[in-house]
């Protein structure tokens, strides 16, 4: 099991976990999470990390078929600017590698902001922490268990 799903478990958040075989050439993560598991992309969330100017790192949590607007990721934290994180600085921090970096269960906790557009659902779906193993559930408590807001993050 992945730390995102331990965690689950270990706080008895409803949940349900869906895996498909990934594609290693296969270069947009998300996008095949949405063809494999045959599920609406608006659904369906990736985990992108950014570099504050005050050399913090933070999380944000975007539908996969839109771009993150890095000035309004930088409103919602209340910083100048943002820029995305290094990849070894991701790697680190998060203990998950690029593609199947989960919001959950992460080594750092790290300041979390989820698009707002997540509010309209019974249930999303991120990363479980590795390639191919997605987790459903509720947008509410996502937020709960990495102490994220709601915010109109994407372009």
């Amino acid at each position: 099991m992945t730390p995102a799903i331990n965690l689950l478990k270990k706080q008895k958040t409803a949940h349900s976990v869906h895996e498909y075989q990934h594609d290693p050439l296969c270069e947009s993560f998300g996008l095949e999470a949405v063809e494999k598991l045959n599920l609406p992309a608006e659904r369906v969330f990736k985990t992108l990390v950014v570099s504050l100017d005050s050399n913090e790192l933070a999380v944000a949590i975007v539908p996969v078929s839109f771009k993150l607007s890095l000035k309004s990721i930088a409103k919602a934290l209340h910083a100048k600017k943002a820029m995305m994180a290094d990849k070894l600085a991701v790697e680190r921090s998060t203990g998950y590698v690029l593609g199947g970096v989960s919001p959950l269960g992460q080594k750092k906790r790290l300041k979390t902001v989820i698009d707002s557009s997540a509010e309209q659902f019974d249930s999303i779906y991120v990363s479980a922490g590795k390639r191919g193993l997605e987790v459903e559930l509720s947008p509410a408590n996502l937020s709960k268990l990495t102490n994220a807001v709601f915010a109109d993050i994407c372009l």
